[in-house]
């Protein structure tokens, strides 16, 4: 069972030092295709999210009896499997939604950073540490994910949460927020290049947080403890 320094590191890992869509770079294809708006990166992460969670749980609880000549075979059918079982859901209960969103629901099987957490840590480990990597991976893509929407569609039309009643139903109707009125729209920041500057603008300014970060427990490793003396021995003569 793992302690509580480990589950610390698990929700470090996941949620910045060894996020999927920032460090990783997995899983770029849908991140930038369906991040033009805050509804359909909140959908996109749910689903991620579930499925990688759902994965792991499985693929830790036969980590034991699975042999290594089908091991990726196995973890294929179950992120494959699971995959299907939100897809129907999403038929189900947000078809509008799950027809903005296209291909980019069932591409989730292909999605490397679950694929990787399966084979990574998942078959090592057992299962609740194994659910906690799982979700904290999928909240760290669901968090840029989420992020990337929300600047996208500001830039792009000049709104927050439009649309929410596609994956919260009627209640979220009236959420859309109006931050410019009469805003002509930046195109770019819709297309998918728009995806690809902004993308790249999130990665950098997580290099220079990380990187003044280490300056500053460097800084502080050097700095001497205040009021410390050194305290000279001096021994008789005889």
């Amino acid at each position: 069972m793992a302690n509580s320094i480990e589950w610390q590191e698990l929700s470090k890992k996941g949620l910045w030092s060894n996020n999927p869509a920032l460090v990783q770079l997995l899983g770029l294809c849908p991140l930038l295709a369906v991040s033009g708006s805050v509804v359909n990166a909140l959908g996109l992460g749910l689903a991620t999210m579930l499925v990688l969670t759902s994965s792991n749980i499985a693929v830790s609880l036969i980590r034991k009896t699975v042999s290594d000549a089908v091991r990726l075979p196995a973890f294929v059918m179950i992120i494959a499997s699971l995959t299907t079982c939100i897809e129907l859901l999403m038929q189900a209960f947000t078809y509008e939604l799950y027809t903005i969103l296209g291909i980019f629901i069932p591409l989730i099987v292909t999605n490397c950073a679950i694929l990787g957490r399966a084979d990574a840590y998942a078959s090592k480990n057992p299962v609740l540490p194994a659910a906690w990597d799982g979700l904290m991976m999928g909240l760290g893509f669901t968090l840029v994910l989420l992020t990337l929407g929300a600047i996208r569609e500001l830039l792009g039309s000049g709104t927050l949460l439009a649309n929410m009643h596609l994956l919260l139903g009627e209640a979220a109707r009236d959420w859309t927020i109006t931050v410019f009125a009469d805003y002509p729209g930046f195109l770019v920041a819709i297309l998918p290049p728009g995806a690809f500057i902004i993308t790249g603008f999130l990665i950098a300014a997580k290099n220079v947080i990380d990187k003044r970060l280490q300056e500053r427990a460097a800084a502080r490793k050097e700095k001497p403890v205040k009021g410390s003396k050194r305290v000279r021995t001096t021994g008789n003569i005889a």
